[in-house]
């Protein structure tokens, strides 16, 4: 039997996507055309009668299209899959989208996000997300912006992906919010596209917001990444972007390395700018800021405000630095500043892209380090983004880390729980918000638990909490996972998170190293284990393969160093 090409010119039946939409329903769609020289098309109906159609002829990539539906009712949309790919469909009313968000109505099956019943943790509705991006409060919603590329689960030219909540936990999705350039638009290629920012609210009285980003364009002379700032009055749409950072500061022999943009209010009342580098030293984080109360023009470059040389030249990102203790004009306030550290390698444990955070007082000009800690021994909190929220400081991370990332697996991630920031005992401490005991459904039983019988945990989304007897008790909880072998331990050396998976080369050792607390709370849900010890003193987090939770768990202890323990499952 002999094979035959299928041309453009081939018949086949089309296809349909049908949805009841009301009047007025925008319809935002991505569509290819999969042979050179054809025209892929996607036409719509209502009750059978055409309603508008969009197409394109780009055989390379997605293409944005834009839809509005004049009048209500049984809509299809239809297309011939010889010649038309369709990526991601979704509809929304405008005027309504911010309370009741999109509506999918298609997304192909290679960039689908994976089916993970029960889960709480944020994931995008298709393909790939990395960095959480414009973190903040605006409008009296809770916002979240993040790195997107939304045709399949492997990064690519960059988008900012948004949803809002009213709880840190419950997301809304709402529409792609920022694009790559057009250039880098008509190409999946990787070169580039809107990189991570950060986000304030517009000044006085204005409604809306102002965004920051990096726009990153590979081999581009004299900078592949360049600073921009834009505006969204509605907080859905967003203006067009205006270039407010074209160089690097020159004379400090840093590498193109120059990215991710985080605006707070400093001390002074003005607007500051912390944006991450590098040169062969180490990571170097820049400090610039502008007397523009609007925030849009006329930033300042004040000079390098902290470096890091420890672990060689590593890049800093994602910088961010937010008040702990006070306001932001009384100059005995502390204050937290946190980045990651790119290719940074822990020679004595072997982790990978730590987080470090220092705490220390700024002055506006200079910041004074006082102390300085890891944000999370795990090290899959990265890109760890802060605001201050009406109840203080609340920050949230991406839930994995680049060792972690290859052509050969797929890996469509999520967003830690959602984290505070304040000092305890001359440490900075990172619990969970509040809000996340309203994940409890129900207790489960614990049965033998305390004497070393297995325990069920139902679909593996479940809270587990541990009293110690005596701070520094030694124990150790093992779970059942189906590709990995995971642990949560506390002994002579700390408190660790043992990890392994088959076949792989050695782990890391996950250890905040002489930690001895004496409560435990532990999170887990399909793909991550979070481990809060003593109210978040010390925090790890563990991205865990696949999208299947942990089966079950048993508890190894000397008799009496475990006071109580409780289980609960959880769900939104």
């Amino acid at each position: 039997m002999t094979s035959q090409a299928i041309s453009p010119s081939d018949q086949v039946g089309p296809e349909t996507i049908s949805a009841v939409l009301p009047e007025g329903a925008t319809i935002h769609a991505w569509i290819r055309a999969p042979h050179a020289g054809a025209t892929g098309r996607l036409t719509a109906y209502i009750d059978g009668d055409p309603a508008g159609a969009v197409e394109t002829s780009n055989p390379h990539e997605f293409e944005f299209r834009r839809l509005t539906l004049e009048r209500g009712g049984e809509a299809a949309f239809s297309y011939n899959p010889v010649t038309t790919e369709i990526s991601v469909l979704y509809a929304f009313l405008p005027l309504r989208v911010l309370e009741e968000g999109i509506r999918l109505l298609h997304v192909r099956q290679c960039a689908a996000t994976p089916e993970v019943p029960g889960s709480y943790h944020f994931r995008p509705l298709s393909g790939w997300m990395n960095d959480p991006n414009g973190f903040g409060r605006f409008g009296g919603k809770l916002h979240l912006f993040y790195q997107h590329y939304p045709h399949s689960p492997r990064w690519n030219n960059m988008h900012w992906g948004h949803a809002v909540s009213e709880d840190y936990l419950h997301w809304k999705h709402l529409p792609i919010f920022l694009f790559p350039s057009n250039e880098l638009a008509q190409q999946a290629d990787g070169r580039g596209g809107a990189f991570s920012g950060s986000a304030i609210a517009l000044p006085g009285d204005e409604a809306g917001l102002r965004i920051f980003f990096t726009e990153h364009m590979k081999d581009r002379q004299p900078e592949e990444q360049v600073q921009f700032t834009a505006t969204s009055r509605d907080l859905v749409n967003v203006e067009p972007a205006n270039l407010i950072l074209p160089v690097r500061p020159a004379g400090l022999g840093l590498t193109t390395d120059f990215r991710d943009p985080y605006v707070f209010s400093g001390p002074d009342g003005k607007w500051k700018m912390l944006v991450g580098t590098r040169d062969r030293e180490g990571g170097v984080i820049l400090l610039y800021e502008t007397d523009d109360p609007a925030a849009a023009t006329g930033w300042t470059f004040l000079g390098i405000l902290h470096r890091e040389n420890r672990f060689g030249m590593t890049a800093a990102e994602c910088p961010c630095m937010v008040p702990l203790d006070g306001p932001t004009n009384d100059p005995m306030t502390r204050w937290a500043m946190i980045f990651g550290l790119l290719t940074s390698r822990d020679p004595a444990t072997g982790r990978r892209n730590i987080t470090l955070a220092s705490v220390g007082r700024f002055d506006g000009q200079k910041f004074s380090m006082q102390f300085e800690q890891e944000l999370d021994f795990g090290t899959d909190a990265y890109a760890f983004q802060a605001f201050v929220d009406h109840a203080g400081p609340i920050g949230i991370a991406w839930l994995a880390n680049w060792t972690d990332i290859s052509r050969e697996i797929d890996m469509p991630t999520a967003m830690t729980l959602p984290r505070r920031l304040a000092l305890q005992s001359g440490a900075l401490i990172t619990p969970p918000v509040a809000a996340v005991e309203s994940l409890r459904r129900h207790r489960l039983d614990v049965g033998g638990l305390l004497e070393g019988q297995t325990v069920a945990l139902a679909n593996g989304s479940v809270e587990i909490l541990l009293t110690l007897k005596e701070a520094g008790n030694a124990f150790r909880l093992e779970f059942d996972h189906s590709e990995a072998t995971v642990a949560v331990q506390l002994d002579e050396d700390g408190l660790s998170i043992p990890f392994s998976v088959t076949n792989a080369k050695a782990s890391p050792r996950y250890i905040a190293a002489g930690a001895r607390p004496s409560t435990i709370r532990i999170f887990l849900d399909a793909g991550s284990l979070e481990v809060f010890a003593d109210d978040g003193r010390w925090t790890g987090t563990k991205r865990l393969p696949g999208f299947k939770g942990v089966s079950s768990v048993r508890l190894t202890a000397p008799e009496g160093n475990v006071f109580a323990a409780e289980i609960w499952q959880l769900g939104l």
